[in-house]
């Protein structure tokens, strides 16, 4: 392992099919994530969580609360507060209805996956526990897909705070993979009186960390991250509190990424533009008696496996 950049065995005969018109890319599925922070005395702290060694892609790998779009998160009962929907329609170059969806599922995710709520009674507060039983049968109800978003704050006479977070970057996952995210990354601060925990059947464990400690333990291999992951916390360390972070966020850009691959002199390039520390060499003919790599889905960076 090398910062993180595992890689698929079956890669190179995907990219060469699609360099050949032989592989139909997967039309990819909407996602969104959320950099949560909050302030320590040394700088913000970013809370992230480590994908269980069991799982398919990434396990083992360190990641951010996040998962795909709900079918439903588009419902136009939605309870809302903050920039509207036209607003961040402009933001994250979608329409109005998509848009609310993608931020409706940063919220909704950061819920189910870190028990941190961006929603309030009013417009302008935001609720103080979401622990406690009651709280818990609706957020496992979220999470089996019985309740929808809309249903759950109506439900709670609370409104969607989309003010508390900010559009961060966004990643698609390459054309040769076979699952495929267009994942939208969120900054956010975690609201006064609220903590996190564990509540992701993905994760085995959370922590708290400085955005250059995270990316320190990276850059020796310490850490596991795939590259939006690293890519988006590296842009954090600038930032001497959480607050600078989310009032930064209108400014940043919103370009997808997305990863090329092309063969050259028997082996595979792969690069992701404007992101050259990412670049990647690759055999296409691995060295006898090398096991094949563990196969993430590197380009999520907590979206769903």
């Amino acid at each position: 392992m090398a910062n993180g950049q595992w890689y698929p065995a079956e890669w190179p005969e995907r990219i060469r099919s699609l360099a050949e018109g032989a592989l139909t890319p997967v039309v990819p599925r909407r996602a969104a994530t959320v950099l949560l922070l909050k302030d320590t005395d040394t700088g913000p702290a970013v809370h992230m969580l480590r994908r269980r060694a069991s799982m398919a892609f990434a396990g083992g790998a360190y990641a951010y609360p996040g998962g795909g779009v709900d079918p439903r998160d588009d419902d136009l009962h939605v309870r809302w507060a903050g920039p509207p929907r036209a607003w961040w329609a402009d933001r994250l170059g979608v329409d109005e209805t998509v848009a609310q969806a993608i931020v409706c599922a940063a919220v909704r995710e950061t819920y189910e996956e870190a028990g941190v709520l961006l929603a309030g009674p009013t417009p302008d507060s935001v609720v103080g526990d979401t622990t406690g039983e009651a709280w818990e049968a609706d957020r496992a109800a979220l999470v089996a897909r019985d309740l929808s978003f809309a249903e759950f704050l109506d439900r709670r006479g609370l409104v969607l705070r989309s003010d508390l977070l900010g559009a961060w970057a966004r990643w698609i996952t390459p054309e040769f993979e076979t699952r495929r995210y267009d994942t939208w990354f969120f900054v956010a601060v975690l609201p006064e009186g609220q903590r996190t925990r564990n509540a992701s059947t993905e994760a085995d464990h959370t922590v708290w960390i400085a955005p250059q400690e995270a990316a320190a333990g990276y850059d020796k291999g310490d850490l596991m991250m795939m590259p939006p992951t690293i890519a988006t916390l590296r842009g954090l360390i600038p930032y001497g509190s959480a607050a600078e972070a989310l009032s930064a966020a209108p400014e940043r850009d919103l370009t997808p990424v997305l990863a090329r691959a092309r063969l050259e002199e028997g082996e595979i390039v792969l690069s992701w533009p404007g992101h050259e520390e990412f670049t990647k060499h690759i055999p296409t003919d691995p060295s006898p008696g090398l096991p094949p790599a563990p196969s993430p889905d590197l380009s999520t960076g907590g979206a769903p496996a």
